[in-house]
């Protein structure tokens, strides 16, 4: 049996800005550690080498990574969250749009009374459902 399964969000400058902004939107989000890049390390001094973060109870891990690649997030992949309020659902869409991009905005779309998608500021894609 494998150890772990989690996301893996590969950021490039980013992460531990994107883990503060997605931890502090629910309730029992927390950074669970942090390992940081050092003088003699491949990536920026200072920069996130490995982090991990829970929300609601999923633990997600994430990094800074030191090459530029070629890629980015892809909403083929996106973090999937259901809500049992209208209005927790209409707060997490609103905060997380913020510099980023709707891809299906606020809506009954025949498979959900209320569903949204979109692109984070930092390119991540969210799936909002009410339950």
């Amino acid at each position: 049996m494998p150890r772990q399964i989690a996301p893996f969000l590969m950021f490039t400058g980013d992460a531990e800005q994107a883990m503060t902004f997605y931890t502090s939107l629910f309730d029992d989000g927390h950074v669970v550690d942090v390992v940081r890049f050092g003088a003699g390390g491949p990536g920026a001094e200072g920069t996130v080498q490995l982090g991990r973060f829970s929300l609601a109870g999923q633990e997600f891990l994430c990094t800074d990574s030191p090459p530029v690649h070629d890629f980015s997030f892809t909403p083929s992949f996106s973090i999937w969250v259901e809500t049992e309020s209208e209005e927790e659902l209409e707060r997490l869409f609103a905060a997380l749009g913020v510099g980023g991009t709707s891809l299906m905005p606020l809506g009954d779309y025949g498979f959900s009374r209320r569903f949204g998608w979109l692109n984070d500021r930092f390119g991540v894609s969210w799936q909002l459902n009410l339950a």
